[in-house]
């Protein structure tokens, strides 16, 4: 399985680059990861609504730029569905098992994602009714997918 994170905005520090590097290294077995950066958009701190969604769909752009027509989109959104570890494990087998061999979790900057995002994304994942930053998200995220790929093969790993 083949699975891209896409996410607006560099990663600078160091302890959360350390951590994803380490769940890359753990994944190799199971996936191929490949994480894609997207540049932010630069704004001012406050933002009328028309600044805020000519930001949200600049960045757009950019992520719809990375996702091709054959991939499975899974979007992380505050109002997305809440699931458990199991669950998420089940899905990506689901779609391996059905040929989705590509899948693309897609973090949105601090502004979230445009409209067009949204319409792409196959399904809408929620961790939390929090807001996390969106750097320390793919931290949590390759834990989870992970997690998700040693309980998918019956292999152990804390609970």
């Amino acid at each position: 399985m083949k699975i891209s994170i896409i996410s607006v905005g560099k990663l600078k520090e160091k302890y959360l680059k350390q951590g994803i590097q380490e769940y890359i290294k753990r994944l190799g077995p199971y996936a191929s990861i490949d994480i894609q950066e997207v540049p932010d958009e630069k704004a001012p701190e406050n933002l009328s609504e028309a600044q805020m969604l000519e930001v949200k769909q600049k960045e757009g752009e950019r992520i719809l730029s990375k996702i091709s027509q054959d991939t499975y989109v899974i979007t992380l959104e505050i109002e997305g569905k809440m699931i458990t570890s199991e669950k998420l494990a089940e899905q990506l087998d689901q779609l391996a098992t059905y040929g989705k061999s590509k899948v693309a979790f897609v973090i949105g900057g601090s502004l979230g994602l445009s409209e067009e995002v949204l319409k792409r994304s196959d399904f809408a994942l929620s961790f939390s009714k929090l807001t996390f930053p969106h750097q320390l998200m793919r931290l949590v995220l390759l834990e989870q997918v992970y997690r998700a790929f040693r309980i998918m093969r019956n292999e152990p790993y804390h609970k």
